[in-house]
Formats: structure tokens, sequence, C-alpha cells
């Protein structure tokens, strides 16, 4: 049965839910008022009407959360589907000009930077999903070492740097020690981590990006890196949704941000198989927001 949209399917069983809560409190009355003087019925009758209101808010309850569920698959199926066709449609269009006009070695060399652009945006859409899937199948600890988590965050500034090609400053990291700050896990999920965040960051800072990068130890045992920018905000009532699979704030009068609602999954997902987790900060739309990741320190190298 299709009822509409998303709000007004929710709103559909919120009601039915509430209409049959009521009917089973009418019947309920009516059956204490029959049998008041009849104590095992009347038992029986409270025991069955409480347990018919708790099947139907539960039942309420899990219809909500499918259809909210429903509603973020359908999103990300378009986000998905918009970040695949976006390139390869423009590759193809590079491509049939390379075809059919003769370009001199200068534009060549233009067009085929442009594709190799357009294909990296096509792997590193893939690259998430897989992760993403990847993410879910909980703690694996193959391929894991020790890493210099301040090292990490030092390339992984200046890649995100050359990639969204910020000015100098936008991007800039601050109380971060030379000396080796180490943390166990797989390389590769903790640079993952690192670079979803500042892409974040880089994506919803708006036109003048203003990030802030830190690698702080609260205590001997905790390593916390922090993103903070200046962009548009979270509001307040999404700050613990947006960890969510699938989940994209809504932040009105700021346009729609492309991306796949798995970026920040993900970052939560690698934070908490490395024994950790991933939080964010916000005052609200327009104020900017403040990501961190917490991880467990390693003090001393381990012998092979």
């Amino acid at each position: 049965m299709r009822i509409g949209s998303p709000n007004k399917t929710i709103a559909f069983f919120i009601t039915l839910g509430v209409v049959l809560v009521l009917l089973a409190v009418g019947l309920n009355v009516g059956w204490i008022v029959l049998n008041w003087r009849r104590v095992v019925p009347l038992v029986l009758g409270i025991v069955f009407f409480g347990l018919i209101i708790a099947g139907v808010v539960v039942n309420t309850i899990f219809l909500v959360r499918e259809v909210r569920r429903n509603e973020q698959q359908d999103s990300f199926l378009n986000a998905v589907t918009h970040e695949l066709k976006t390139p390869v449609a423009s590759i193809r269009l590079y491509l049939e000009t390379l075809e059919r006009r003769q370009l001199d070695e200068a534009q060549r060399r233009q067009f085929y930077g442009v594709m190799l652009s357009d294909t990296e945006r096509l792997l590193g859409t893939i690259e998430r999903v897989l992760q993403a899937g990847e993410a879910r199948h909980g703690d694996r600890r193959r391929d894991w070492d020790e890493v210099d988590f301040g090292t990490l965050v030092k390339n992984a500034v200046k890649s995100t740097s050359l990639h969204h090609a910020l000015p100098a400053g936008a991007l800039r990291t601050d109380e971060i020690s030379e000396e080796p700050m180490l943390v166990r896990g797989n390389p590769e999920q903790l640079l993952t981590a690192v670079t979803n965040l500042l892409e974040n960051a880089a994506k919803y800072s708006g036109g003048k990006p203003d990030i802030v990068v830190n690698l702080t130890t609260p205590n001997i045992d905790t390593l916390i890196f922090s993103v903070q920018d200046r962009g548009i905000g979270i509001p307040r009532r999404e700050l613990k949704r947006i960890f969510k699979r699938f989940y994209r704030a809504h932040t009105a009068g700021f346009g729609q941000v492309k991306g796949t609602g798995l970026g920040l999954f993900i970052v939560r997902s690698v934070a908490r198989q490395h024994g950790g987790d991933a939080y964010a900060e916000s005052e609200g739309v327009g104020k900017g927001s403040t990501f961190h990741l917490r991880l467990p320190r390693v003090h001393r190298r381990e012998s092979a």
C-alpha cells in the first residue's frame, strides 16, 4: 500500500497506533466494569491488556523505524546514482570530443586530466560503498600494526589540501607533537577515517574554508584527533544521527552537499573497531562543527 510521502506514512502509522491503543483501553475498561467482582477474569484481563498495549507500541515503533530506514536507503541510492552518473557522463563527453575533433596537445592533456579526476571520483565512491560493507562485519584485526598517528594525520592534511586545491592556511594543524604518537590498528582504515573527516570539513565549509586540525593526549592512554571548521554547522537534534549509515543531515538554507551518507558511518565504525569512538559537536546551523576521533594510545613498540 502506497500512502504518500515518508512523513505522511509515519504520521499514518503513529495515528493508527494511537487509535489501536485507545480501542484497547476502551475494551479493557469495559472488561473491568463487567468483571470487577470476579478476581480471576479481572486479573487476566489486565494482564492481556498490558500485553496488547505493549505489542501495539512495539509494532508502531518498528514500522516507523522501517519507514525512516527506507527513506534513508532511497536517499543513499539517489546520491550514489548521482555520484556515479555525473563522472561517467563527463568522461563520455570528453571521449566523444576527442574522437570527433582535432585538438592540440595542450587541450588533449587538459581533457586527460579532467577524465583522470572523474575516474578518481568514481573509484572513491565505489571504495566508500565497499568500506561501509566491510565496516558492518565487526572487529577484524588482520594486518594490524603500530602506526605513528601524528605522521598519518600530517600526510592526510597535505593530501586533502592538494585534492581540494585549498588556499594556504585554509586547512592547518595545531597542537601536533613531533614525538611519535602510536596507535595499533590497520593503517589503511585509520587513514580512511582521518581523510573522511578532513574531506567532510572541506565540503561543508562553504566558499571560505577555515579548518583547524588538532591531535591531543588528554591522558597517557588516549589520543583525540579533532577537526574544527567554521562551516554550515549541524542542528543539535541531529548530532547523534549523523554517524548512522546512509544518514545525511538536513541543513536548511545551505543547499545540498554531494555525498553518499557513508563517510561518518565509516569513521565511527573504524574508531570502534580500534577500541575508540567518534563524536561531533556543534552550536547549531551556521556556527561550524567539530568532529573528534578517539583512539587508544600505544606507548612503546612491541617486539616481534
